[in-house]
């Protein structure tokens, strides 16, 4: 167990060096930016699940310390506020314990947090976050209406018989706006969580974990306090302005909550079935249209409930643990 402490340190410089380095790697390669910037948050887990608060803190302030050096300490602000702080985060949620007595379970037992809070939390911290590049970029009608002309500028030069309808114009610049953050909300959200979910599998194969590993199609689902804010984001779309943009990063935060955890139920409804793989294959590939995914959403709002995973009492207490 010293030897354990003893690599805490160096655990959390390893992994606030490692995220650094693929947030660089981010920017170099645009193709694959996105996959590299959620998997920054990685190290990060795998530190705060395997070694607690303290790696995951070092690891972050790791990163921000390079970050600022390499780069600008704007850079450094962004990379933590969008992906370090949500990662380190997670790790402490995940590592939060309290005696199952306080539930009125055993009282040989350790209840820990549960997985749909985990994704909860995640969904408001993304949802923050792109509200806060929103207002840094100084996002709005002004800034997609420019991309929007530039983009049909493009496509005149490449077709010049090309002539854009006003009135279509008009819609497609309107649509846009909500559009945007609504698809950078939902796929941050999902990005983060295949991070945690990775970082899960390693920690728990390397035998450092500290919370059991869980079956996620039976523990992966949306708290049902989360349906009323799903609802109220919707609600605001239709408000208009800045209140609608604001709407749209919730819809699409929470919106990817409740499709991975209508995922999640499908998984757990086709355990053991003989067409379990042709139904998956089917249901994946038919997500990418619009009326299936929200089929896929709408059964995630129609299954939401709290799974808590208990252990027995662990012997010796670790200092990072915390009680929820």
């Amino acid at each position: 167990m010293t030897n354990k402490y003893q690599t805490v340190l160096p655990t959390g410089i390893l992994a606030g060096i490692a995220a650094t380095l693929l947030v660089l790697g981010a920017n170099a390669q645009s193709s694959f930016a996105s996959v590299l910037y959620a998997a920054s948050a990685l190290p990060i887990l795998v530190a705060g699940l395997g070694w607690g608060n303290r790696a995951a803190i070092v690891g972050v302030v790791t990163a921000a310390v390079l970050g600022a050096l390499l780069v600008s300490p704007l850079f450094a602000l962004a990379m933590a506020v969008f992906t370090l702080i949500p990662a380190g985060w997670l790790s402490h949620l995940a590592n939060l314990a309290r005696p199952a007595s306080e539930l009125g379970g055993p009282d040989n037992l350790m209840a820990w947090y549960p997985i749909s809070d985990i994704l909860l939390h995640l969904c408001g911290l993304v949802t923050v976050a792109v509200i806060a590049l929103g207002v840094v970029i100084g996002y709005g009608p002004e800034l997609t209406g420019q991309m929007v002309d530039a983009m049909t500028e493009a496509l005149k030069s490449q077709e010049p018989a090309f002539t854009p309808d006003p009135a279509g114009m008009e819609q497609t610049k309107a649509m846009i706006v909500l559009m945007l953050p609504l698809v950078q909300g939902g796929i941050w959200v999902m990005l983060l969580f295949a991070a945690f979910y990775i970082a899960v599998r390693i920690v728990s194969r390397s035998g450092r974990a500290l919370r059991p590993r869980e079956d996620m199609p039976s523990a992966l689902r949306m708290n049902r306090h989360a349906i009323f804010i799903f609802l109220a984001g919707i609600l605001l779309t239709f408000v208009g302005g800045v209140p609608a943009m604001i709407g749209a990063v919730i819809c699409g935060t929470f919106g990817a909550g409740f499709l991975m955890a209508g995922f999640a139920s499908i998984h757990f409804r086709s355990q053991g079935k003989d067409w379990r793989v042709p139904v998956l294959v089917l249901c994946y590939l038919a997500s990418m249209l619009l009326l299936p995914a929200i089929a896929i959403l709408v059964l995630g709002l129609s299954d939401t409930r709290r799974t808590i995973a208990l252990t027995p009492v662990r012997s010796s207490a670790n200092p990072d643990e915390n009680k929820n």
